[in-house]
């Protein structure tokens, strides 16, 4: 097939045109952003998110509070001896050896200040079988877990001369020292190997060394510049390390799967006997469009968490919603120049058997847009779909819904250490040991008193009065401790919750104590304030501050969702569906995720366990990141349904075309995510796994089931009312121009279809 003169309109298109005819114009300006973006970046440094922003509630109240008086708050440690034989008594010589052994340990490592007896301070259990020797680690509180080892080992030497008595060290720097060397690595290998496997997978798509290259190294590229406006930005909004590893992983997703719709739509024309320069062409007004739609659609989603006041949350949105961009810009710029330059060389380094060179049909053609096998198989689902729309929808539709129904009992709570790491550290059941002796002694209450003279006789009494309240309403059984800070005027009391590592048991605990024990005690002395902090309280308190964000987060992502599908297919039908389809897909992600991880049905199978409960912020992370990238799919498949039906096909036609020809990339592109996301299922952290199984379960949900059965299910039925757009919309912008290009040729072009009312449809 001959050159032909193929003009094309839209952003997508201009921007395609113009990098494939300044190449390396538009390869420099690209480097020359990365590059940019990482040297500002470095030079501006990283803000971290402090303790107080973090937080919310009283627990961010608490923070606050101490960051501003100056007071850094040690690491704490405690060390818990408990008799291994019966009788044995902490009253007992053989016991008071122990502990002062363990004391003069603890002391003579130079390490550790404030040590203290649990002889002087009561914290021996009713049995009398257990007690706690309890210290501070001298120095920064965050780096603590780098200088306790000598401590743990000290503690060790003491147990081994004790063997009647069994010696454990827990606290914030044995904990961190302890999960640094058993996952510290395991997280980063996840990360890093995320990239292998999605060249691994793209080598397989594309059978062709070079081909599958690019997409990995503009994700890359995408991803490096991201890292350094995230380090511009932070001097605006704090970041942490959560959200660069957020950010790392939808880069690597959208990145990638954007080269993937580009690339595939490139190669199709080609194989169709287009010349490489009109290939690139068309890719970039179709594709291109695509790729502007479903990232405007993702940056929106991501947007939405900036709207749960939550600084984590926010840090996340803003980090996804940069990578997302930059991975746009650079698919619709840069990477028209690198498929110029390459030109069929994009072929080079063919791998045998996995070129679609070698997968053709019979006939000689490969499937449209994969491999002929991807083709065969979803027009083979595609005939019983099309045929059966009305039995498909209900039937798809009602095991969605069943696999959904689970999600109705969702518990959410921050996982405490045994149900974050099982039995797979010894730490967890020196945790568990601590809170079956001491209830709640392993997460006390903190409650940060702050008062005109922490001295004065109202206080003092108020302090004392509310040490002796906490224990006699049942809250806690002690014993509460008391550290004032004379000079800021501050005073912090440790209150051991009843319920220890059973939350809901320990938050009806700190209900008692906000509610009752301190307006009693601290609420009738002027001038006192005196939040409640710790564990349970933070958890309780994001928990409640999630629930308020959850209905401003989802109207702004449905509704801005459904703005832009209206307006970039001129169909009030498509937006609708588009938005059910999605919220269909959010859903059964979620029951997948109750049925496994809270219920443990069929846990074992991802190596997890039922731990009672979903991560407090999961749900509401998983809903806008699913609801940002399975719009990938569907707009690129609508996409090519709605191009399908301009040029003159029947709806039942183009629906044929749009899924049959978008079946291959979407396969590659929903098999990469689901691997990157599997990844992180493998940890061995229960947050990890529930979010990567979480992750995985969706898209692999939303690329089959949703966009090969229910997608073109529906559509069937709704037929022509699929492209309905009511005259009174006609005054909106018109964003669909982008997929239209005219190709003048010596063959007849199809028919035009008549034009369904408000829609325009001239190519």
């Amino acid at each position: 097939m001959g050159k032909r003169d193929t003009r094309v309109r839209g952003i997508a298109a201009r921007a395609g045109g113009w990098s494939a005819r300044h190449r390396w114009a538009a390869v420099g300006i690209w480097v020359l952003f990365v590059v940019l973006a990482m040297g500002l970046g470095s030079a501006a440094g990283t803000v971290e998110l402090k303790d107080s922003e973090q937080l919310g509630g009283e627990t961010g109240r608490a923070a606050a509070i101490a960051e501003q008086a100056g007071i850094d708050e040690p690491a704490g440690e405690t060390v818990l001896l408990q008799a291994r034989k019966t009788g044995l008594k902490a009253t007992d010589s053989e016991f008071r050896a122990a502990v002062a052994a363990v004391i003069e340990a603890v002391e003579g490592t130079g390490k550790a200040t404030d040590v203290t007896s649990p002889y002087d301070t009561k914290t021996i259990s009713k049995d009398g079988r257990s007690a706690l020797v309890q210290f501070d680690m001298r120095g920064d509180a965050d780096t603590a877990g780098e200088r306790v080892e000598p401590v743990l080992k000290a503690v060790e030497k003491v147990q081994k001369d004790h063997e009647a008595l069994r010696i454990e060290e827990i606290g914030g720097a044995s904990m961190n020292k302890t999960f640094d060397d058993a996952f510290g690595d395991d997280f980063q290998q996840a990360e890093f190997s995320a990239v292998p496997v999605a060249l691994g997978i793209l080598l397989v798509a594309f059978g062709a060394l070079v081909a599958a290259l690019v997409p990995v190294l503009l994700a890359i590229t995408a991803i490096m510049a991201t890292m350094g406006l995230m380090m511009i930005v932070s001097h605006v909004q704090p970041m942490d390390d959560t959200s660069s590893s957020v950010m790392l992983l939808v880069g690597l997703a959208v990145g990638v799967d954007y080269c993937l719709f580009y690339l595939r739509r490139e190669r199709e024309e080609r194989a169709a006997g287009r010349d490489p320069e009109t290939a690139l062409r068309i890719a970039a007004a179709t594709s291109g469009r695509a790729i502007i739609v479903s990232g405007v659609t993702v940056c929106v989603a991501m947007a939405g968490m900036l709207f749960t006041g939550i600084a984590t949350f926010k840090a996340m949105g803003l980090a996804s919603l940069m990578v997302v961009a930059v991975a746009m810009v650079g698919s619709v710029t840069v990477l028209p120049a690198v498929l110029s330059l390459l030109g069929t060389r994009v072929e080079t380094g063919r791998i045998p058997f996995l070129h679609p060179d070698k997968r053709r049909k019979p006939n000689g053609r490969a499937g449209k847009g994969g491999s002929g096998n991807d083709s065969r198989f979803w027009t083979a689902v595609l005939r019983v779909v099309l045929a059966r729309p009305a039995i498909s929808l209900v039937v798809a539709a009602g095991a969605l819904v069943a696999i959904a129904a689970p999600a109705l009992g969702m518990k959410t709570q921050n996982l405490t250490l045994d149900q974050e790491f099982g039995d797979s550290l010894p730490i967890v059941a020196t945790y568990e040991r601590v809170n079956e002796a001491f209830p709640g002694g392993s997460d006390p209450a903190e409650v940060v008193v702050r008062a005109d003279d922490i001295n004065s006789p109202e206080v003092k009494s108020a302090i004392a009065d509310f040490r002796a309240r906490a224990v006699s309403s049942g809250a806690s059984r002690g014993p509460v401790d008391v550290k004032v800070h004379d000079t800021q005027n501050i005073a912090f009391v440790y209150v051991p919750l009843v319920g220890g590592s059973d939350l809901d048991k320990a938050e009806k605990s700190l209900t008692i104590l906000r509610d009752d024990v301190r307006p009693a005690t601290f609420g009738k002395v002027d001038g006192v304030e005196a939040p409640i902090s710790g564990q349970v309280a933070g958890s309780k308190d994001f928990n409640d501050q999630l629930v308020s964000a959850v209905a401003p987060v989802f109207v702004f992502v449905v509704v801005f969702a459904f703005v832009l599908m209206l307006l970039s297919f001129r169909s009030l039908t498509i937006a609708v569906t588009s938005i059910v389809l999605n919220l269909l897909s959010v859903g059964a992600a979620y029951g997948i995720l109750v049925a496994v991880f809270q219920h443990g049905w069929g846990a074992s199978l991802v190596g997890a366990e039922g731990v009672g409960a979903i991560i407090t912020w999961l749900p509401l992370f998983l809903f806008v990141i699913l609801f940002g990238l399975s719009m990938d799919y569907h707009v690129f498949v609508v996409s090519r349904i709605r191009e399908a039906r301009l040029r003159g096909l029947t709806t039942r036609d183009a629906i044929q075309h749009g899924v049959v020809t978008t079946a291959g990339v979407i396969t590659s592109a929903a098999v990469i995510m689901v691997a990157v996301f599997a990844i992180f299922g493998t940890l061995s952290m229960q947050s990890m796994k529930q979010m990567g199984v979480g992750l995985a379960a969706a898209v692999l949900i939303d690329a089959t089931i949703i966009r090969g059965v229910l997608l073109p299910a529906v559509m069937a039925l709704l037929g022509e009312r699929n492209w309905y757009f009511p005259k009174w919309l006609n005054r909106l912008p018109d964003l669909s121009h982008d997929e239209s290009f005219e190709e003048p040729s010596a063959q007849p072009q199809p028919p035009q279809p008549p034009a369904v009312e408000g829609e325009r449809v001239g190519v």
